[in-house]
């Protein structure tokens, strides 16, 4: 419970760390800062990074036992969640009396599993990083605002969501393209920078694909899906954005008419602005073309994932099938 946790601090250099979640690069970061820390108190510092199935019964023990040096350690244990039920014993017993000059920094990806432990630690008074996985499109455009307030620089709200329109899901390109920008242009980031250093990813990403395929557009959103195939684009991220494309107007259609786009947004978890793209793309869709459209993305996202033969193929058939819905609206 939340009340029971104990102060916890900001300090890398803290006895125990807790980076939860499975955001990959998150992750790195928060393990990152926390070995840069130490070996910045002390350059010879020793890292031990461990799989969950590393640490055995005693294994922290030894690894946290008082040294000849005084040496200061970092260990790392990933995936804390899988660790074995004599194992916690040991990691629980530790946190009661953690050892000094040694940072522990535990790697959970939250949830149930594992949860004893995660309640230990925060109840010892650890240090909590979060690193939840972004799935949601506002989730990354607060990402890369983050980036570019981190990195000291000014973008515009359109040259932020440009990116994401242009990158994707993945947050290592979106970070590498915060840096890259900062570092070639100077002044405030603007979308017709991104549009210089991005076009071809941008015209070429995965939602647009969505978007031509829900505004019944099949030959524009072939073009684009083979272009953004050939650019390197996941077919998952594809699959992804036919789906929320969809949802999205299945969403729509069935919330009360006449709402404020303001109120809509928050009930359905969308930014306003697209609440007003969805509303022109959804002009004539019924239920049933919905439904036939979703399972068209199920289909190809079983065959992308490894249940056919031919990914592409799968992915252009389901942009066929939901731009033929799309374009019966108007008949």
């Amino acid at each position: 419970m939340a009340g029971t946790r104990k102060k916890t601090t900001d300090d890398p250099l803290a006895p125990l760390t807790l980076a939860v979640g499975q955001e990959e690069l998150l992750i790195e970061r928060a393990v990152r800062a926390v070995i840069d820390a130490a070996r910045a108190a002390d350059a010879d510092t020793d890292v031990r990074d461990l799989a969950s199935g590393e640490l055995q019964p005693g294994t922290l023990a030894e690894l946290t036992s008082p040294s000849l040096f005084a040496e200061r350690k970092v260990v790392v244990v990933r995936a804390a969640q899988d660790l074995g039920a004599d194992t916690v014993k040991d990691v629980k017993a530790y946190l009661t009396a953690p050892a000094e000059e040694i940072t522990l920094v535990l790697v959970h990806a939250g949830g149930a599993k594992g949860k004893a432990l995660l309640d230990a630690a925060r109840k010892a008074g650890a240090r909590e990083v979060e690193c939840p996985k972004m799935t949601k499109p506002a989730d990354r455009l607060a990402f890369v605002r983050g980036e570019f307030r981190g990195l000291g620089r000014s973008a515009s709200a359109e040259a932020c969501q440009a990116l994401v329109d242009a990158i994707g899901s993945d947050l290592r390109e979106l970070a590498s393209a915060c840096r890259q920008l900062t570092a070639d242009v100077e002044g405030t980031i603007d979308e017709a920078v991104v549009g210089r250093y991005y076009t071809g990813r941008a015209e070429a990403s995965s939602f647009t694909v969505a978007d031509r395929a829900v505004e019944g557009r099949a030959a524009e959103a072939l073009e684009t899906l083979r272009w953004a195939v050939a650019t390197g684009v996941a077919p998952v991220l594809i699959t992804s954005a036919l789906a929320q494309g969809v949802r999205a107007i299945g969403k729509l259609a069935g919330a009360p008419r006449g709402a404020r786009p303001g109120d809509l947004a928050r009930e359905l978890g969308m930014p306003p602005w697209k609440i007003d793209r969805v509303r022109q793309q959804m002009r004539g869709w019924t239920p049933d073309g919905v439904s036939a459209a979703l399972r068209a993305v199920a289909e190809a996202d079983a065959a992308v994932k490894g249940a056919g033969s031919d990914p592409e193929y799968a992915l252009e058939k389901a942009v066929v099938t939901i731009a033929g819905v799309a374009r019966s609206r108007s008949r």
